[in-house]
């Protein structure tokens, strides 16, 4: 009868070491859970840009309505023969519809300007032959010569885009987050600890920016990878 007491015992012991010895193995992954390090990686590419979108803005201003529109259909005509001469399609150029101001509708006395009505529009050029636009901008003033007064500030000047970020993100997304891998090696190394699995990842931002000022036809792009690597003993 004896035997049962110390039975209970033996099985009772053997259920606390058990579960001392899960609780101990917990532990210890619950703090190699809570060891990692966040690092960040990044890729860039010089790539030129695929499309040109140059709005070329003009308007005309005067006290006849039938004058002040002719001129700007003269006008029209100028920027967009000056286009086509350039080697631009039709399919490249395209014509907003004119804005007629009344400048007199609300001002009265001697706060009325001297031209009653301003009449504009906008000739765009949007093309993926970067570098004819780029020749054809450096002659633009070749439309100022022919009488056309532009409008730089209203139409911004020409933008240059890159049109094909889909096609290299991956590309570059790997390799921020390899370069990321390597600080968090490096880290891990200098730590005395050893580099284990992700924890979180975050691709971040991707960045176009013109290469420098003065080349706006050349882009920049770069991504920047956030991650956290787990650290084990």
């Amino acid at each position: 009868m004896q035997s049962r007491p110390v039975l209970a015992a033996i099985v009772i012991a053997l259920g606390l070491a058990g579960a001392g010895w899960l609780a101990a193995n917990g532990m210890a992954r619950l703090r190699t859970a809570d060891r990692f390090v966040t690092v960040k990686g990044s890729a860039e590419k010089i790539v030129n840009a695929d499309l040109v979108v140059w709005p070329l803005a003009q308007s005309v201003g005067g006290n006849d309505l039938t004058a002040v529109q002719a001129q700007l259909e003269a006008n029209t005509r100028t920027i967009r023969d000056f286009l086509i001469q350039a080697g631009f399609g039709d399919g490249e150029i395209v014509l907003s519809p004119p804005r007629l101001e009344d400048r007199w509708a609300y001002a009265f006395g001697d706060n009325r300007p001297p031209e009653r009505f301003r009449y504009s529009n906008t000739v765009t050029l949007r093309t993926a032959r970067v570098q004819e636009a780029l020749a054809a901008l450096r002659r633009s003033g070749d439309i100022v010569a022919r009488g056309v007064m532009l409008n730089t500030e209203e139409g911004g000047g020409p933008q240059f885009d890159y049109t094909q970020l889909n096609a290299i993100k991956p590309a570059l997304i790997a390799e921020a987050t390899a370069n990321a891998r390597k600080s968090a090696e490096q880290f891990a190394k200098d730590s005395g600890a050893r580099l284990g699995g992700i924890r979180t990842a975050n691709q971040g931002v991707v960045s176009i920016e013109n290469r420098d000022a003065g080349s706006p036809q050349i882009k920049k792009i770069r991504v920047v990878t956030t991650v956290d690597y787990f650290l084990r003993d």
